[in-house]
């Protein structure tokens, strides 16, 4: 099937799931994660109006970025090493895993004077092992710590759910963000006005929205996967 055939079935699931919530889908933002799929086919969801677009490997994000640059808003998805922080800084609008100090040392040093660098705070909310990111207790007092770092703005918190069919283990890990959301926001920190949520995949991505993302990170229900899955 055709990514922009893809993209509207995807964007009907998400007017459905603002609907009965009564939320407006205009303050949602699809991401169409390309990091399985070639240079022609992140521009082929380009073409069918996708404005958003991630990736999780440096190199790939920038063999992207160099072919089709600023006609989208690029979002880097994936953990991201303190030494890779150069190569991808001035290329990208949004980095969803910051989840240490070192790296937002990393990021305030390599921005440009002016530069804010709008970043997500990745929490761990399930706690699982294999995923990264701070735990929800941790997430305040990391915030709070990056007040050190001016380039940094945090506009909002990240997370992975639990690979489940369990809705309401989804669901319950989708408000637990919002809920720590809401409570970060109301401190009103001049560096992390922490708004915006990042949450929910394909096969998530509806309850997410019920939940209040305000960013879902769709890939295989929207651009599928064309190249090989590497480890």
């Amino acid at each position: 099937m055709s990514v922009k055939q893809n993209y509207e079935d995807v964007q009907a699931t998400l007017h459905a799931a603002c609907k009965r919530t009564g939320r407006d889908p205009d303050l949602i933002h699809i991401i169409a994660v390309t990091k399985y799929v070639s240079i022609e086919r992140a521009k082929e969801a380009v073409d069918a109006g996708v404005l958003h677009l991630g990736e999780n490997r440096p190199e790939e994000a920038m063999e992207k970025y160099d072919a089709i640059g600023g006609t989208a808003t690029w979002h880097f998805i994936g953990n991201l090493q303190s030494k890779k922080v150069k190569k991808i800084l001035h290329a990208y609008d949004y980095i969803h895993s910051l989840d240490r100090l070192s790296l937002a040392k990393e990021i305030h040093k390599r921005a440009t004077e002016s530069a804010k660098i709008k970043c997500f705070v990745q929490v761990n909310v399930s706690g699982e092992a294999s995923k990264s990111g701070v735990t929800p207790e941790e997430t305040l007092p990391f915030i709070e710590k990056l007040a050190d770092y001016p380039s940094i703005e945090v506009v909002g918190l990240m997370t992975m759910a639990p690979l489940t069919d369990n809705k309401g283990i989804l669901r319950e890990t989708f408000k637990s963000l919002r809920e720590l959301k809401d409570t970060i926001a109301a401190k009103k920190f001049a560096h992390a006005p922490c708004k915006e949520l990042s949450m929910g995949m394909s096969n998530d991505f509806e309850i997410a929205v019920e939940e209040g993302a305000t960013f879902v990170r769709i890939g295989s229900s929207l651009v599928g996967h064309d190249k090989e899955v590497k480890a």
